[in-house]
Formats: structure tokens, sequence, C-alpha cells
């Protein structure tokens, strides 16, 4: 297979776009697939990539689905990507794999609140993208308006490749501004595509835009610039390299419109993902080289390199776990043997196959490049395979922090065995599903990114599993802080029969100054050697140990800065066992002093609803303690931004239900810890107070 004509994309967006129709119609007229299912159709199950009885049943889509597909001589690993946040994680799982994206949105509601967190994600990969703007057969459609809100809301620098013929109803095609043609899709499903001329009352519009669009590339390339200036005639295929130069090196985003309902415009856009979006081989990627200090190596997409796979998708089928990996170097063929770099187990490389949603192809070997399925892998979501030959690891995907919690249990003590593997699976599955054990309680507690994301993994349980389960209140995941500095002197001392512990530790702790990744920041300044090189890493562990458990409610630190500057040591009594406890004591002592406070997951809350609710809806936002950021009205509906505590969300989708008569929605994701009110603290600490107590 020639490796320049392969496309490894994915479709993002955000809910309600428009992404699984538009890649049920990809694999229509990709021939994959011979008749088209509508996502909410009532007959005949539900789209393709809608594999999950769940996701047909609530429209919408949970995990992200792989299927491959050849359009002309393109070769397309296509990954539709859910748009609903509490399942993020996939679409960071995808875009950390992808090669390019095609990022849909609303003709009529144009860039919303998902659309900024998929477009930051594929900007935190860099991932070249085309757009789509979707539905603007619908009454409302503005193509013009979402080209700027892409340019002003998300910053891109957008060019129109083509226009559409009509507007809502009257949508009867589009103008290729490249060719300079009318493009029509005719036949009962669009599947011939019938190329005419420009309309007469469209040609000079047609003209402009043109004109735009070569003036936008040669903003970015000094071909067409030159071009340009020297007011030169720029060729059909100068034109597309140059856009395929610029979209590549992410400095603009080439744009089409189209109804993917209405079946116009989706092979227009699968042309522009062969010409404009880049071949494995044309994306830097980068791995790290463990056995030379995790510095930076760039990976070549070339087969008799060694070999190197992520694996960054495990999903269960009915052959057992079968493990999505992209190969970034070298090959793999059936039988070879393989190294997992996390855990360092081999591996005999089983079956491989290519998929197409939940259904499979066998293939031999898979080259740079490729995204294939492979069974009998026993890893987790984010593990680095090698043939052994280099002790490479990808770098991982950015996994958000849980902010809600739910303890759980099986209804009937005979479930606890499908239980169990049911939460393991998950947790493989999921790297925001977590599940630990409350000691106190003796619960099984799960965390997640939202009330759906739980929701479903609950009633995946009861359908996968045949278990019904026990739910309790949601809880929110608080963490406590520091507000000032305290200094600590700790002297650790302890004597019994035979060799006693000793240790002394000083210094002084603060909020933290700079925010990073490990809310947590340890200064050695011990000079002199007072306290000696191999007992300042225990000193770091204790320091780290007593944070997991704040003084106020019990819960994590974060943002504490830790330095160290004096202590002492005793030649025949001290240990690191003896240093890790002096400094676990320390802290102890300190956070006390430090005026600790107890912070809240706030999130960024956007409801949609018809212009007539706004009062109540802001009305509702103000009764949670929401603040409200924005608000903005358009085409009759209002759409609120706000700023929300989580713990005044629960039970959020039903209400704004109730009082919009079912019109209103929204969007929920993580923004922020902040400090909660000091009534709401003090509530807090007697609530934790009682419960300990029983």
């Amino acid at each position: 297979m020639d490796i320049s004509k392969l496309r490894n994309i994915g479709i993002a967006a955000h809910i309600d776009s428009g992404k699984t129709t538009l890649s049920e119609r990809i694999l229509f007229y990709t021939g994959r697939i011979h008749q088209i299912i509508e996502v909410r159709s009532k007959s005949g199950g539900g789209p393709t990539m809608d594999s999950m009885d769940l996701e047909r049943e609530k429209g919408i889509t949970i995990q992200s689905a792989a299927t491959y597909a050849q359009w002309k001589d393109y070769n397309i690993n296509l990954i539709d990507t859910p748009g609903h946040i509490d399942f993020t994680v996939e679409v960071e799982r995808a875009l950390r794999v992808l090669d390019g994206a095609v990022l849909v949105l609303c003709g009529v509601a144009g860039v919303q609140s998902q659309s900024i967190t998929v477009d930051r994600q594929m900007r935190r990969y860099s991932v070249p993208r085309v757009a789509f703007i979707n539905k603007v057969d619908r009454a409302g459609a503005n193509p013009d308006k979402v080209v700027n809100q892409l340019e002003e809301k998300l910053g891109h620098k957008p060019a129109l490749v083509t226009m559409p013929i009509g507007i809502e109803d009257n949508f009867q095609g589009v103008v290729d501004l490249i060719k300079m043609k009318a493009i029509y899709y005719e036949g009962a499903n669009g599947e011939e595509v019938v190329e005419k001329d420009i309309p007469s009352h469209l040609l000079d519009e047609a003209k402009k835009r043109r004109q735009k669009l070569i003036e936008r590339i040669a903003d970015y390339d000094d071909f067409v610039a030159e071009k340009f200036l020297d007011e030169a005639e720029i060729s059909q295929e100068e034109l597309i390299a140059a856009i395929r130069r610029v979209t590549i090196a992410m400095h603009i985003t080439p744009v089409f419109v189209g109804t993917a309902k209405q079946n116009k415009g989706i092979q227009t856009l699968l042309d522009g993902v062969g010409l404009f979006l880049p071949a494995p081989g044309e994306v830097k990627n980068y791995a790290l080289d463990l056995d030379d200090e995790e510095n930076e190596v760039m990976l070549k997409n070339e087969d008799d390199m060694p070999t190197v796979l992520l694996a960054f998708k495990l999903e269960d089928g009915k052959y057992g776990q079968l493990t999505y990996m992209r190969v970034y170097q070298g090959k793999v063929r059936k039988g070879d043997n393989l190294v997992n770099i996390q855990n360092k187990k081999k591996l005999k490389v089983p079956r491989i196959v290519k998929m197409h949603a939940n259904s499979m192809e066998d293939i031999d070997e898979a080259q740079a490049g490729d995204i294939i399925g492979m069974f009998g892998v026993d890893c987790s979501s984010g593990d680095t395979f090698t043939d052994g030959r280099v002790n490479y690891s990808m770098t991982s995907m950015h996994i958000p922090t849980p902010v809600i919690e739910l303890a759980v249990s099986p209804k009937e003590r005979t479930q606890q065995a499908n239980f169990s593997k049911a939460l393991n699976r998950f947790q493989k599955e999921d790297p925001t599903f977590q599940v630990y054990r409350d000691e106190e309680t003796a619960e099984t507690i799960i965390k997640g990114m939202g009330e759906l994301h739980l929701e479903i993994y609950i009633e995946r349980i009861k359908r996968e599993y045949n278990t019904e389960v026990i739910v309790g209140r949601p809880k929110v995941a608080y963490r406590e802080t520091i507000t000032q500095r305290a200094a600590f002197d700790y002297t650790h001392k302890k004597q019994s029969g035979g060799s006693g512990q000793y240790a002394r530790v000083a210094g002084f702790i603060e909020p933290l100054v700079e925010a990073n990744d490990n809310h947590y920041q340890f200064f050695n300044n011990i000079v002199g050697g007072v306290i000696p090189k191999e007992y300042i890493p225990a000193c770091d562990k204790g320091f780290q140990e007593q944070l997991k458990e704040g003084l106020l409610i019990k819960q994590p630190m974060v943002d504490v800065q830790v330095t160290i500057n004096d202590g002492s040591t005793h030649t025949v009594d001290s240990s690191e066992m003896a240093f890790k406890l002096a400094s676990r004591w320390a802290m102890r002592e300190a956070l006390a002093k430090a005026k600790p406070i107890i912070l809240e997951p706030i999130m960024k809350l956007v409801v949609a609803a018809p212009d007539e609710f706004q009062g109540i809806v802001i009305g509702q936002i103000n009764q949670r303690r929401g603040v409200i950021s924005n608000t903005t009205s358009e085409s009759k509906y209002v759409t609120v931004e706000a700023e929300v505590p989580l713990k005044e969300m629960f039970g959020y989708s039903s209400d704004i239900r109730g009082v919009t008569q079912g019109k209103g929605e929204f969007t929920m994701e993580f923004l922020k810890y902040q400090a909660v009110p000091k009534s709401v603290e003090e509530e807090l600490i007697k609530e934790f107070k009682e419960k300990e107590k029983k």
C-alpha cells in the first residue's frame, strides 16, 4: 500500500452537529455499507458507527468507532468520536493517534461550547483539520456567520473552498472555488456527482470568493504570494498544492459546506480529506527514549526501522479484549514478538485485524501509519509496544481529573464476581473511570467526569454483565489547599530495644507559586549535608504521603510547595523510614498553621433554550450559586454561559427539561477548583464530623 495515499482522520464536533450522520454517509459513498440508516431511525437498528445498544437508544455516540474505507485512490482510517463532554477522553484518545481531523460545525448553531473543547484538544496534539459546515439546508443556516465564528471564537484562519448554491430549503449543491465548477449530487442518495457551469447569477460572487481564498493562502505561502502580487494566473494544481502545504502547517483551515442528512457535499469533502490532510509521513511523531534520560526521538514512518506501536483504546468484544493500535514505525506481522514497555511483558502477535465499527477483517501484516486491532493483548490504554530493539515510550495522553463520585454495590451477593469483572474492565478501557474502596465505610466508589458518564457505566453493568446495581447519592470530589506560609521543625525519635529511629526535618510550606499537573513542588535547600543526600527522596515521599489527606475533611491537599532547609541526623538511628515519618508529621504540623481551606470543582455550563425561557434559565443558574459569564441570543435561541459549582448541579438535567418544556439542552465540563464560601465550608466540616462519629 502506498503510504502517501493513507489518511488517518477523525470526525469531532459538538453534540448533535451530525458527526455520526456524516460518518454514515462517508461509509456509504466509499462502498463500505450499502444502505443508509439514520441516527434516530425507528427500524433497521441504528447507524453503523453507533454499534452499542445504548448509543442507539440515546442517539449519541459514547465510544469512538474505527473503520477504514477507500475513496478514489486514498485509503482512509476513520474514527468517529463522541461529542458529549463526559466522554471527552474518547476524543483525546482518537486525536492522539490521528494525523488529521474533520471539525464538523452546525450551519445554524455554529461554533458551540463543545466545538471549542474539541478544537483545544486538536491543538494539544497539533492535528491539522478541515472544517465541514453541516445542515446548511436547515432554516436559519448561515455559513458565513459560522466562518466568522471559526475565526473569532476559535482563532482559526478559515478559507472557504466550497460555497452553497442556494440556502436553507433551496440548497441545491456547491460551487467548488478551486475548479470553479458547480457541483450537484443527484440520484436517490446523492451518489451521482455532476459537474456543471456555475449559474450566471452566482458567477461574480464565486470569483470574489476565489480571490479571497487566494489572498488568505498568499498570507502564508510564498509561491502563491508571488503569483498574487504579479497578478499571474494560479493553476488548479498549484492552488491545491498550496492549500495542502498551509493546511498541514496548521496556518489555515479549509472549509466545506453541505448537508449530511440530504446527501449533499460529502464526496467533495472526501476529496478535500485526500487533497489537504496529511499522510502519516507528513506528520512529526515523537517518542521518549527511556535509555537516554527520556529525550525526544522523532519516529520515522519507515518499515525497516524498529517497530513502535501505541495501544490507544481497549474494547471488550465477543472474542475477548480487542486493542486498537497505531503503528508509528516499522511493521508488525502475525507471529512477531513485541514487548510492552510499561510492564516489560513479552507478547507474540496472535491476530491482526482491520476494523469496521463492530465487524473486522483479518490481515497478515501492518505497516507504519496503519491503525489496527489486535486480540489477546494484556495491556492498558496508552501502553507502548516495541519489537525489543528500542526502549521507547510514546508520550501519554492528557487524562482529565474525575470530579464526581458514587457509591455502588451489586444488588445480589451472588453477582459480586460479575460486578468486579465489569469494574476492572471499564477501568482498563477508560482512564477517566476510576474505582476505589472507601476503607472507613467499606463501600466501592466509582469516579467519573459527570452524571451521564457514570450513568452509562451503571447501565452497561446491568446489560452486559446482567447485574443489578444499588447506587448511592452522588458525591463531589473536593480538594483542600493552604492559604499562607507556615514553618515546620520536627524531630522524630523512637527508642525501643535494638536500634532506634531518629530524624529531624525543618523548612516551610507555602501555596504553590507556579501551578503544575502534580499540584505539588519540592525544593531541597539543604546545605552542608545536614541531611544526607540519600534521605532526601524519603523526605519528599513523606511530605507527599501526608498531602493525600487534608485536615479539614480528609480530602487530598493540592497546590502546596515544600522547601526543606535544615535538619539533623544520627549516625546509627537515622534511616529512610525515620525521615519519611518525620516529614509526614512535620507536614501535618505545618498544614494546621497554614490556614487550610476547602476547594470545590467549578463546572463550565452552557445552556441553550428558546428565547422565552431566558429569565427562568438564568434564575435557575443563580439559585445554584452560578456566575453568568456570557449571554448571546441568535435565531430565537438564547445561549447562557456560566460557572457553577458541581455540588449544585445534581438533578439539573430534569430541572432544565421541566422549565423549558423539554426544549432546553446543556453541556457541562470541568473548569477549575475554587475555594468554597465560608458557610458551605462550615457545613461540609460539620457533615464530615458527624460521619466520623458514626
